[in-house]
């Protein structure tokens, strides 16, 4: 009997789902569920979508021709390469592993607001090999500047005063002297940078004063002149990876 009304009541079942499919058998009740859906795509959030873009822009093409005739490009080129030669000679004067009486007479001082290399001011002479001997007799007045340029120099010197003369006993290559010259080395490649920063921003500002260039054309420019720079900061960042290994020996 109950198999019989289960077979006869379930086409009506049947037939009631696919008519109105928001219907469902629950007991002896029919309710209603919302059948009412919306789709959503997710989309990435903006950072997300830095990030996808992140690392896939091409490389800026330097066009001299066009750059020139916005801003001088020999002007840019020329105040980025002195601020390279400028590294590579801080390099070499202020970050030898062994002092040397030539490091030495390089030296800079400022003297009553000028700059002056240390053998302008005094006689210097290697009196052994481990002793460097600084006369002052004919500039003594100079001796409290060329000890602060002495002790800023990095090249990690002790000089002992005697009268007009200095004795600067030449210093073992330590693991703290080697670390001390790596610090004053990343300080100079920091100052490079800053420095072809400035030059980069100086250019840029020449190029947003100027009248009468296409919007195009000027944004153009700026970003070669970007260009241009990151690839002097790269040569700079290349000069002071290269000092760093040689002084920390790894």
């Amino acid at each position: 009997m109950g198999t019989r009304l289960l077979q006869r009541f379930l086409p009506i079942v049947n037939n009631t789902f696919r008519s109105r499919p928001n219907l469902y058998l629950h007991g002896e009740r029919i309710l209603q569920v919302p059948t009412n859906f919306i789709a959503v795509r997710n989309y990435a959030k903006g950072k997300d979508k830095g990030k996808e873009k992140k690392g896939k822009g091409t490389k800026v093409e330097i066009n001299p021709a066009m750059m020139s005739e916005v801003v001088a490009v020999d002007k840019i080129q020329e105040r980025c390469k002195a601020v390279i030669e400028k590294l590579k000679d801080d390099f070499a004067k202020n970050l030898s592993l062994r002092s040397t009486t030539g490091s030495i007479e390089s030296l800079l001082v400022k003297f009553e607001g000028k700059e002056y290399e240390l053998q302008e001011l005094a006689q210097i002479v290697r009196k052994n090999p481990k002793t460097i001997v600084i006369h002052f007799s004919s500039f003594p007045q100079v001796i409290p500047d060329a000890l602060k340029a002495i002790s800023k120099s990095g090249l990690n010197l002790n000089p002992q005063q005697d009268g007009t003369t200095l004795f600067v006993p030449v210093p073992k290559v330590t693991k703290e002297h080697r670390e001390a010259l790596a610090k004053n080395a990343k300080a100079l490649y920091v100052k490079c940078r800053d420095s072809l920063k400035d030059v980069q921003n100086d250019f840029i500002k020449k190029v947003k004063k100027q009248t009468g260039i296409s919007e195009d054309l000027a944004f153009n420019v700026t970003k070669q002149i970007t260009a241009m720079c990151d690839d002097y900061q790269n040569e700079a960042k290349s000069i002071y990876e290269t000092k760093h290994v040689e002084l920390v020996g790894k």
